[in-house]
């Protein structure tokens, strides 16, 4: 009998695939994010130093308010549009973009293009 993997263990290899050839160094840093069931996590990575730039997630006080009355797709717009303001403030106009291993739609896609609109180019 054929077993289906679950769906962690194959976003899990999705990830594996991506992270293989994205890297984020000083000049371009990698905007990577996470999705929960119910929040959006995303944050700018300098990988040449192993540090964490900026983060923006729907946990946080700015956007939790908000995101309660509002759906996951419009929240995640609302990170997109947070993580793109931070990161202009420091500077910070070109990332690449880490999905994750997840698939290029709905929170995701979201939070790409708001972030793309706030001015950050990937």
């Amino acid at each position: 009998m054929i077993k289906k993997k679950a769906i962690t263990e194959t976003r899990t290899i999705r990830h594996v695939r991506i992270r293989k050839k994205v890297f984020g160094t000083a000049e371009r840093p990698r905007l990577s994010v996470y999705i929960s069931l119910n929040n959006v996590y995303a944050q700018i990575i300098n990988d040449e130093a192993g540090t964490t730039i900026i983060s923006a997630s729907t946990v946080e006080k700015e956007i939790r308010d908000n995101a309660k009355k509002i759906k996951l797709t419009d929240s995640s717009k609302l990170v997109g549009e947070l993580i793109a303001k931070r990161a202009l403030e420091k500077g910070i106009t070109e990332v690449v973009f880490d999905r994750g291993g997840y698939l290029y739609h709905g929170r995701i896609k979201a939070l790409a293009d708001e972030a793309r609109s706030a001015g950050l180019k990937f």
